[in-house]
């Protein structure tokens, strides 16, 4: 399964069978309170019941995930980044050496490969924020591959279409 992720709406002019999109943007999606019960009282379970319940778990099957956020300040705008915030439950609160750092072991893990697309980058150093911060995060997610992309916000709809072809060839 592919998993678009977005903090605004994509029209593709292909669908795919295999491809689920979701505007972030338009879901309900509370911010994470740090009380970690998806860890230690509901394993694997947020007790927030919002959007995020239902996304999270498409995140955990997904093999590919595009995730695309305008850049704010070198990191993710306020939607993607509550939804990445509110997908530790597919991570277990064990942590474990990925190339001589601690991350969290995933509950399914499914190693994804992984698309940010960022747009909005005000200068260079945010742009280089934005993909250390990007990298990082790939690292802590268990992705088996990732790929930062910035860009016009008016090139993305080509760009995830371009990207989604890629992903349909190499599988």
């Amino acid at each position: 399964m592919y998993l678009l992720l977005s903090d605004h709406t994509i029209t593709l002019p292909v669908q795919y069978a295999d491809v689920i999109s979701i505007d972030l943007s338009r879901c309900t999606i509370a911010g994470c309170i740090g009380c970690f019960s998806c860890w230690v009282k509901t394993p694997g379970k947020c007790i927030i019941r919002d959007d995020a319940t239902r996304i999270y778990p498409l995140i955990a099957k997904s093999s590919h995930i595009m995730y695309i956020s305008r850049i704010r300040y070198g990191t993710y705008d306020i939607p993607v980044k509550k939804m990445l915030e509110r997908s530790i439950p597919i991570q277990q609160p064990f942590i474990h050496l990925v190339d001589r750092e601690t991350h969290h072991v995933q509950r399914q893990p499914i190693r994804k490969q992984a698309i940010v697309l960022g747009y909005g980058a005000t200068d260079p150093e945010e742009e280089k924020v934005f993909r250390s911060l990007v990298d990082r995060n790939a690292k802590n997610m268990n992705f088996r591959s990732w790929k930062t992309i910035i860009a016009a916000k008016e090139d993305i709809p080509s760009i995830v279409q371009q990207e989604l072809q890629r992903w349909n060839r190499s599988c």
